[in-house]
């Protein structure tokens, strides 16, 4: 599915009003009745009951004034609260305020302290309070009157609709700078704008709709919108079904080079995660010192001793034999638990520029590309790397901090720059191609948040890669089906979730999108 930026939007509405004739007062009348229709599924019956409507004096103001007159018309109580002057609102929002003023519907403007004793009133009353104050143009801070407001709105617990976007919230980036409105549901016109799905944003939005308010379908299909995100039926769509008769050397090889003295639990769980998910054969290489240990622990997973350069450690002794290994394989996983010694990050480099088979890089892997990363051009295949904000940010030179206040944009220029496919992980995973295409993965949870989930995700990528998808169809798929394993577990309850509970859940999350009608 398709998501948009707040300028890719305003040049599809402006197509539809130049290229397509279509009156963008008719596109503000067909998003106003969306809203109505929602606000009925979530109050039932309308008649009688108390909303009162927010409205700043642009375009989301004129959304809400066509709300409360179809509110209106059927049977609410309404009240208007214009947060601004009416001389300031102009255009189609000001016929639709001129519609309900006729009507007779309060109008009241909110200019001082007696205004608000008023507003604070009607709140206390009111079943339900409709958000129509700001809505994709707004970045930054908001003004003191509109924190007023959006913080008097949270204060109510009441059944809140955010048109478009909640108030406060930037619909690019998701980040907001000082308050938002905490929407139990908002929706969205013709796409879903990128920022509301994600954080901090989604923790505002509640319940998000997308409602079609009649623009043309080729202006939503327009390939050079390159947002998108990972839902269950693109996750299906790229799993196909085991056919009887295959047998383990058909459904998949895999390398996994990883683990070092005291992280071989990182390579034990990126090795089992690869067989949880589908692959018919891995084998972990690892130092030789290791060797015996992780014979014990891994039952299924093959193990393969490395020769070391030191006390349980790998380093450039290990290369040959690793390129071996990788022959006999379909896909290399390398970096969880590897360790960073410098005879090891050597190792990773020659690894990146030698190897012919796909590669997955994870973790130490990533740490050996810092001041490194032109050399990912120079891999045979195009490599997947999966960082997570913290290595993301010593890759690019920023802060975890501000690799997250812009999620997207940065996993696309890495993604461009490097010639690969990169997978920012957090809440809300991204995942970025060379060609600027980016996907925003739909499944996942806060329990998820525990050592050793990064390793299980680098397992299951690697899997699926073993089992024939490109590494562009395993990225996508890989990220929503660890994902969706973590939500199967959280249904026990999130708080406790391991990183082995997820791999114990890959069958039947594997299942559940294959079978799902």
């Amino acid at each position: 599915m398709k998501v948009v930026t707040v300028a890719q939007m305003r040049k599809i509405e402006q197509a539809a009003i130049e290229e397509y004739g279509i009156p963008g007062i008719v596109l503000m009348e067909n998003a106003g009745v969306e809203v109505v229709k929602q606000i009925e599924n979530v109050l039932g019956s309308i008649h009688n009951k108390r909303i009162s409507v927010f409205a700043g004096t642009g375009n989301n103001g004129g959304d809400g004034y066509v709300v409360a007159r179809h509110l209106y018309n059927q049977g609410a109580k309404v009240k208007v609260f214009l947060i601004g002057s009416k001389a300031s609102v102009v255009g189609d929002a000001l016929t639709n305020l001129q519609i309900i003023t006729y009507m007779g519907i309060d109008v009241l403007e909110v200019t001082n302290s007696h205004d608000w004793d008023k507003v604070k009133i009607a709140m206390t009353f009111t079943d339900c309070l409709v958000d129509a104050l700001l809505g994709t143009g707004f970045a930054g801070q908001l003004r003191e009157n509109m924190t007023q407001v959006v913080e008097s709105i949270n204060k109510m617990n009441k059944v809140t609709i955010a048109i478009d976007v909640p108030t406060g919230v930037d619909a690019d980036t998701g980040q907001i700078q000082s308050v938002a409105v905490k929407a139990s549901h908002t929706i969205t016109f013709a796409l879903a704008k990128q920022g509301l799905l994600l954080y901090p944003a989604a923790s505002y939005v509640g319940e998000l709709c997308v409602a079609d308010i009649g623009v043309p379908r080729l202006l939503l299909s327009d390939p050079q919108i390159q947002q998108n995100l990972i839902t269950s039926k693109d996750a299906r769509e790229i799993f196909s079904k085991r056919q009887p008769d295959v047998h383990k050397g058909s459904c998949g090889k895999v390398l996994v080079v990883a683990g070092s003295k005291g992280l071989t639990g990182a390579a034990a769980l990126a090795s089992d995660a690869a067989l949880r998910s589908g692959a018919g054969m891995v084998t972990l290489g690892i130092a030789e010192s290791l060797h015996e240990i992780m014979e014990i622990k891994l039952t299924e997973v093959m193990t393969s001793p490395l020769p070391e350069a030191g006390d349980g450690f790998v380093g450039e002794d290990a290369f040959d034999e690793i390129v071996t290994l990788s022959l006999k394989n379909d896909v290399v996983a390398i970096g969880p638990g590897l360790g960073r010694q410098t005879e090891t990050l050597e190792l990773v480099r020659q690894i990146v520029k030698n190897v012919e088979k796909p590669l997955v890089l994870d973790a130490d892997a990533l740490y050996a590309l810092i001041d490194h990363t032109s050399i990912l051009l120079e891999a045979k295949s195009m490599p997947v790397l999966t960082p997570h904000p913290g290595e993301m940010a010593r890759l690019v030179g920023l802060t975890p901090e501000e690799v997250n206040q812009d999620r997207i944009y940065i996993a696309r220029q890495a993604a461009t720059e490097w010639g690969s496919i990169v997978i920012l992980k957090g809440a809300r995973t991204v995942v970025a191609f060379p060609d600027g295409e980016v996907y925003i993965n739909s499944s996942g949870n806060a329990g998820m948040a525990t050592a050793g989930a990064g390793d299980v995700l680098t397992g299951v990528i690697t899997g699926l890669i073993g089992q024939g998808l490109s590494s562009h169809e395993a990225a996508l798929a890989g990220v929503y089906l660890h994902g969706l394993a973590g939500d199967i577990v959280a249904r026990g309850g999130m708080i406790g979730m391991v990183a082995s509970d997820l791999i114990k859940a890959l069958p039947a999350a594997i299942f559940g999108i294959q079978e799902k009608d």
